[in-house]
């Protein structure tokens, strides 16, 4: 989800339906406290072996609510940090350049030399940005469902026209660090060099939309289309957050996604 939060603690997924009951959680295995290059103090949780992925929820500034063994994609060992002033993570609102610092910390800290970088919604559009400044660092990006790198009258019209019908699924956010985060991406998005940055990036980028998202997925396309490395999918008939009403199929997406960035 991308700045479309209502204004309270908790964060709901806009819509007037109500979402299946959410499956039965397996949460991660371990966890590890990281600082960060200020000394805050970040949560990461983990699970399963194999090659390392970075898994990104979206907001900005919800909980983690990906890191659950039941939607890791297979066969990898998964990294869930929460975000910071989140959750179990210290520190408070920050930017855009400060998250991708504290993702390069836990990497830093783990030793581990390059990851692929799974997100959803906004975790998708902080993937981007962290690929193209670390770009020795990531595997591919695996980006679900995510905003793209715009703001757009028309795609915010349609967004608004669709909130009634969709899915509702409400996440624990922290509002301070969304607005912060939300200004830093309204920033980057207008900085002259990003396109020139994007095609000139040599990061496998596979970018995979909802096929019943209320979000228009065209911005996904072109981002596709112009990174050389591009890849664009539709996951037909699910929702926004279909981790959430369709977990298995969540699982089954990443899974096969990651697959093809080894």
């Amino acid at each position: 989800m991308t700045n479309d939060v209502a204004r309270s603690g908790r964060c709901t997924r806009p819509g007037g339906s109500v979402a299946p009951p959410a499956p039965v959680r397996m949460p991660v295995v371990d966890s590890r406290s990281v600082a960060a290059v200020d000394g805050a103090r970040l949560h990461v949780g983990t699970c399963g072996s194999g090659l390392d992925v970075l898994v990104l929820s979206g907001g900005p500034g919800c909980v983690h609510y990906l890191a659950d063994q039941s939607l890791a994609p297979v066969g990898f060992r998964c990294w869930f940090p929460d975000p910071r002033g989140v959750s179990r993570s210290g520190g408070g609102s920050h930017d855009m350049a400060r998250a991708v610092q504290d993702l390069e910390a836990v990497r830093q800290t783990l030793d581990i030399e390059s990851w692929i970088v799974l997100g959803h919604s906004w975790g998708s559009d902080l993937a981007v940005r962290y690929a193209l400044d670390h770009p020795e660092r990531v595997r591919g990006v695996v980006g679900i469902a995510g905003h793209g790198l715009h703001r757009d009258r028309e795609w915010s019209a349609a967004y608004e026209a669709g909130k009634a019908a969709a899915p509702q699924v409400d996440i624990d956010w922290v509002p301070e660090v969304h607005a912060a985060l939300w200004a830093s991406f309204k920033d980057w998005i207008h900085e002259p060099t990003l396109w020139r940055t994007l095609a000139d990036s040599t990061v496998p980028i596979r970018l995979i939309a909802a096929g019943g998202d209320i979000r228009p997925n065209w911005p996904l396309q072109q981002l596709a289309r112009l990174v050389p490395g591009g890849a664009f999918e539709l996951v037909a008939d699910v929702p926004h957050d279909f981790w959430a009403t369709d977990p298995h199929l969540w699982q089954a997406t990443c899974t096969a996604a990651c697959n093809r960035l080894r």
